[in-house]
């Protein structure tokens, strides 16, 4: 497979990815608005934190679509670390709420 053909494939894996990722902040922040107060704080500060996740996404996949021939290589390695950064935290983000949604559950 030729690397601008690589390039284009990894640039809609990732797009795709942040899309997904906006849906499910747009569907925490959808929860946070039935929460309780402190349910919505716990919310809200766990929907900044994957914002900006988010923006660092979408900041490094704007810097592979600028990048140029075998540059995007290098760029690319720095997305996958970042990459992986970001999969724990929505991972970690979306443990943290759903057990809060089991414990909401629970009380009621």
């Amino acid at each position: 497979m030729e690397t601008g053909e690589q390039k284009e494939n990894y640039q809609k894996k990732i797009e795709s990815q942040l899309n997904e990722w906006r849906v499910d902040i747009d569907r925490l922040r959808e929860k946070a608005k039935g929460a309780t107060a402190e349910a919505k704080v716990k919310y809200q500060d766990n929907i900044d934190k994957l914002e900006i996740r988010l923006d660092e996404g979408k900041s490094k996949l704007k810097d592979l679509k600028e990048s140029s021939g075998d540059a995007w290589e290098a760029v690319k390695d720095g997305a996958d670390s970042i990459w992986d950064t970001m999969k724990a935290t929505f991972a970690e983000v979306k443990e943290r709420l759903k057990d809060k949604d089991d414990d909401d559950e629970k009380n009621t």
